[in-house]
């Protein structure tokens, strides 16, 4: 069958799925296989569940006519997502970067919708699978589509890029993520700037940040719209930014007081006010906006325990996120701070290296009390006063029993397979 006809039966669903347990009533099931599992065996169940279609890729499981067989359920999935943003005709802005991606589609999100009937990615449904969902959810009634493109690989940018068509860019920053995946930050480089490979073939714009010397080189032959910290050649000026810890960003005759903390958020702020801008919304509009946010998915959020702050943003970790963090938490106005830092994945060959450089960052540091949390951080144990080091989440737990904090504030960030917002369940 061909994607036409399977879109024409999509049109007739009110979403897609993926998961069976996740199913809604009048959808349409993609039985896409997995490493451990065949979703075609799950065919029936999605029907039992309410889907009005199941696109299977076995011909044993079979039904009746409200079974598609097609010969990859996963490529049917991204060709109909293709062919559906090709329907639509709608502008589309993709965003990838290192950091900070959620937060700023998040941003431009909020921003946007005080003008236009938006639709963004959900959480962080931003790869191979999750783009084609994000581009199927969008319908006619969608005016901006919102599209985070995720990436550990080169070229999956560029796939991602094929599928969302995207008339507008912006890559959030080059950090060290993915190292493994990428083969090092010249990787990392290649593999995000392939959006504006893509934004340059096709005559389209990117939107950059002046502050970020990479986006300027990568960006000099694309048509552009860019923003910068006092950078007067921008299109945007940002006018102040200071963060104690939250941030606040002045503009024109607008000050932002925003519910994000540290400062490698101005430049998601800044983002999203830039693009407002271009998309004619008015100044008072995007503050209100942008004041409205409030972080959440242990990102950098605020939390009060007793009479501690807690600064936690344990959803992920990499070289480049966790300096910029430790280096905000550091130049914070506060008496009492305590650092609580986890192991950094999916760092290849260059782990060791990399925490060993968090580490040695920290030598000088004798205002905050810091402790290092895994086996990575732990093979670069030494004897100061203020640096601790645990090997393990648990031994780090029995020692933590021991202590007693008030008034005290506290940076928790790790990789997500740390887990470290479990610690708030100990303090």
């Amino acid at each position: 069958m061909d994607i036409a006809h399977i879109h024409n039966l999509f049109l007739q669903c009110q979403s897609v799925s993926t998961d069976t347990r996740k199913i809604e009533l009048n959808s349409m099931f993609f039985a896409i296989k997995g490493e451990n599992f065949d979703a075609n065996t799950f065919a029936e169940e999605a029907l039992q569940k309410g889907a009005l279609f199941v696109i299977i890729d076995n011909a044993s499981y079979f039904i009746d006519q409200r079974t598609i067989l097609v010969e990859n359920s996963l490529t049917a999935l991204q060709e109909l997502a293709k062919f559906h943003r090709a329907y639509l005709q709608l502008p589309i802005i993709a965003l990838t970067g290192s950091n900070g991606k959620t937060t700023t589609k998040e941003l431009i999100n909020v921003v946007l919708s005080k003008k236009y009937k938006t639709k963004a990615t959900i959480g962080n449904l931003n790869n191979h699978i999750g783009v084609p969902l994000t581009l199927l959810s969008f319908t006619k009634d969608t005016e901006i589509g919102i599209v985070e493109m995720g990436a550990n690989h080169k070229k999956e940018i560029a796939f991602l890029c094929e599928l969302a068509q995207p008339d507008f860019g912006y890559v959030t920053n080059f950090g060290k993520a993915h190292l493994e995946g990428f083969g090092g930050i010249e990787g990392v480089i290649e593999g995000k700037s392939e959006l504006y490979k893509y934004l340059s073939m096709y005559n389209k714009i990117a939107f950059v940040n002046l502050e970020d010397p990479i986006q300027v080189e990568k960006t000099t032959a694309i048509k552009n719209f860019t923003f910068g910290y006092k950078k007067t050649d921008a299109d945007v000026v940002i006018d102040t930014i200071t963060a104690n810890p939250f941030v606040v960003l002045g503009f024109g005759d607008q000050t932002i007081t925003s519910h994000l903390i540290g400062l490698y958020n101005a430049n998601n702020i800044s983002a999203a006010l830039a693009i407002g801008k271009y998309f004619k919304i008015e100044d008072l509009a995007i503050k209100e906006a942008l004041e409205s946010y409030i972080p959440e998915n242990n990102r950098s959020q605020l939390l009060i325990k007793g009479t501690n702050e807690i600064i936690l943003d344990a959803y992920n970790a990499n070289p480049s996120s966790m300096a910029v963090a430790i280096e905000n938490f550091i130049q914070l106005e506060k008496q009492n701070k305590v650092m609580i830092l986890g192991d950094m994945f999916e760092l290849g060959s260059e782990s060791e290296q990399e925490h060993k450089a968090i580490v040695t960052s920290l030598l000088d540091e004798n205002k905050a009390i810091c402790y290092f949390i895994g086996p990575s951080f732990y093979k670069h144990k030494m004897e100061k006063h203020n640096l601790h080091f645990f090997d393990s989440f648990d031994t780090f737990v029995a020692y933590l029993g021991t202590l007693t904090f008030n008034e005290t504030t506290m940076l928790i960030k790790g990789s997500r397979g740390m887990a470290l917002e479990r610690t708030l369940n100990f303090i």
